[in-house]
């Protein structure tokens, strides 16, 4: 509490909704929270209403994906669009495919589809597009890249494959086509860049905008998850998960209590057993199947955003404060790595659970349903982990001396939980959220970091574009050189390029 107050917790979260410039190294507002703010709220950002102009996106989107739906839009040959791919990578992806996974197994959210699925293409790797592609008929398609500069690189290239796709098959099927308008039918983005999209085939109707003052892990909530879940579920059901993620941003700012605020109590606990007690890891345990892509959202979150090494103002820090997060739900992850968790490291673990399931099922002549026994595992091992067991309990259980210390679990592992009320949907997954993405605000805070910025991904494109230039050269048949590689580098280009050009 005493770091809290000396942190000015509450002054900071208030400068972050008032659109203060917090992202001081990109000199930026960080206003991912006006993207769910309701329409009759005002926020002035540089003589601008930062909410109309986030309410003038959201309507367009409702609207598009509304004729989407509907029928009113269909692809180039008349039929309905069934499939959406949508396009992106890093928070153009990870955000929108967590909520896509959390709610498309709940029985109203799955009765919205319709029958329609959104798929994610993000690894350049070309196997991604193949499984991408499988099962799927371009005639009933809708591709939509998410690209703020529309100048990503691996986004670009699954942009340009997924485009000569759709040339290839309407070339081969339906030869007298007029190419624009197939490419008009089935391309949309979310872009700033309209000039980009133009040139690449996308009608301007069809291009949604999102705002500098949004990073790309913090960007669920614009239009990079809004588009293509609303295209999955309608808008009306993605309203639900925006309401979610509002009363999480109402509570943070209205809950002075730092002991009776969730956000705040979840960001000071991650600072305390990372920073006080030293513990450089954090599992997230979901006890909640439909919570599958969670962890891997929260990864990126956490990490991109709190993985510096200096301060606001440049000094290098005098601690590591990032910690490494990992998960996988329960009670998959029981049988996999909590063995390191009980016995071996100490990792901080946080339990998410539901008091219902989204598919609840009791099989005959089982003593409990499905769900209960999930549960069971999820109380069951924060305790475990806790208090352990003894060599002395073990020696009254009867275990053989030989077996003892194998036995012996030392226990004072720490652990969190949080228990939602009902089942995993719109609105427990954006209650959901928004702790995390709060969570990582208000650790940021307290370390004096700038949680919002990135530039530890800039030194390896910088390197890829150099060794793309190599291979721009070798297939061009140009001279190259690989002296500008580190040795170890330069031994493994070499074996790459003479494999390939055998």
């Amino acid at each position: 509490m005493k770091v809290a107050e000396e942190t000015k917790l509450h002054e900071r979260v208030a400068a972050m909704f008032r659109g203060e410039v917090i992202n001081k190294t990109e000199k930026r507002s960080v206003l991912h929270v006006a993207l769910r703010m309701s329409a009759d709220k005002e926020l002035i950002v540089n003589d601008t209403n930062v909410v109309a102009e986030v309410e003038k996106v959201r309507a367009r989107i409702a609207e598009f994906s509304d004729k989407i739906r509907d029928g009113t839009f269909k692809g180039y040959t008349g039929k309905e669009i069934k499939n959406i791919v949508a396009i992106g990578i890093g928070g153009s992806f990870l955000g929108p495919e967590f909520v896509y996974e959390s709610l498309r197994t709940h029985s109203s959210y799955n009765e919205a589809m319709g029958g329609r699925r959104l798929i994610f293409l993000a690894n350049v790797d070309p196997i991604d597009f193949f499984k991408a592609m499988q099962g799927v008929d371009i005639e009933e398609t809708l591709f939509i890249v998410v690209s703020k500069t529309f100048t990503t690189a691996e986004t670009m290239l699954n942009a340009a494959t997924c485009k000569n796709a759709i040339e290839k098959h309407y070339r081969n099927n339906h030869p007298s086509c007029s190419m624009g308008e197939v490419f008009k039918a089935h391309l949309a983005a979310v872009s700033t860049n309209l000039k980009a999209t133009e040139e690449f085939g996308i009608d301007s109707a069809r291009v949604f905008g999102f705002w500098d003052w949004v990073g790309g892990r913090f960007s669920v909530s614009s239009a990079v998850g809004l588009l293509p879940l609303s295209l999955a579920f309608g808008f009306n059901k993605v309203n639900t998960f925006l309401a979610g993620l509002r009363s999480g941003d109402d509570e943070i700012q209205q809950l002075k209590e730092y002991d009776m605020n969730a956000h705040m109590m979840l960001g000071l606990i991650g600072f305390y057993n990372t920073y006080i007690c030293g513990y450089e890891s954090r599992a997230l345990l979901p006890y909640c199947q439909a919570l599958s892509r969670f962890p891997a959202h929260i990864q990126q979150l956490d990490m991109e955003s709190n993985g510096k090494g200096v301060s606001l103002d440049g000094t290098r820090l005098d601690a590591q404060v990032g910690p490494i997060v990992f998960g996988e739900p329960g009670t998959n992850g029981q049988h996999s790595f909590y063995q390191l968790m009980h016995q071996g490291r100490v990792i901080p673990a946080e339990f998410i659970g539901f008091t219902a399931s989204q598919n609840p099922v009791q099989v005959p002549n089982f003593p409990v349903a499905s769900h209960d026994e999930l549960m069971a595992n999820f109380f069951a091992q924060p305790d475990a982990l806790a208090v352990g067991k003894t060599p002395e309990q073990l020696k009254e259980a009867g275990v053989p001396d030989e077996l003892i210390s194998h036995k012996t679990f030392l226990g004072d592992r720490p652990s969190l939980s949080i228990l939602f009320k009902g089942c995993l949907d719109g609105l427990t997954c954006g209650q959901l959220l928004s702790l995390y993405e709060h969570r990582v605000a208000v650790e940021g805070f307290i370390y004096n970091i700038n949680s919002f910025d990135q530039w530890g991904v800039e030194l390896g494109k910088a390197l890829a574009k150099d060794v793309r230039t190599v291979f721009a050269c070798v297939k061009g048949g140009a001279e190259y050189e690989l002296t500008k590689f580190n040795a170890a580098t330069q031994v493994l280009l070499h074996e790459y390029i003479m494999d390939k050009s055998k």
